[in-house]
């Protein structure tokens, strides 16, 4: 199990972009779906997490993010998003979605997809 995320690229601090995480033959609406983000030289992180099925949005949002992003699913177009606002310098990275919010669960039974490049800066 593969995703594809894109809608990544370059924005000016303050900017907005919003991400697409697609996948073919799975119903992603049956999944937690996650995004995780890592820059260079740092590790992994999670910055959102939306339960199996539910529409809501996740409460798993660290503090770096809390207010700025948000993360949503469309079940009728089998794509979810995460949707970033006020983008900081800092919030440069490649960003990836996942199947589920526990990275070490999504690693034993799906794999990293390519993720999409975020860069932030003046």
């Amino acid at each position: 199990l593969q995703f594809v995320e894109s809608g990544g690229g370059l924005v000016q601090p303050g900017g907005s972009l919003r991400l697409s995480c697609e996948a073919s033959k799975v119903v992603l609406s049956h999944f937690a779906i996650a995004w995780f983000r890592q820059a260079p030289g740092k590790e992994r992180e999670q910055v959102s997490c939306i339960n199996a099925g539910g529409g809501g949005i996740g409460t798993n949002y660290p503090d770096s993010v809390k207010g700025r992003f948000a993360a949503s699913r469309d079940s009728v177009k089998n794509v979810a998003y995460l949707q970033m606002n006020s983008l900081k310098p800092e919030d440069t990275a490649i960003y990836y979605c996942a199947a589920d919010c526990d990275m070490r669960v999504w690693e034993s039974f799906g794999s990293w997809g390519q993720g999409t490049q975020v860069t932030v800066s003046s």
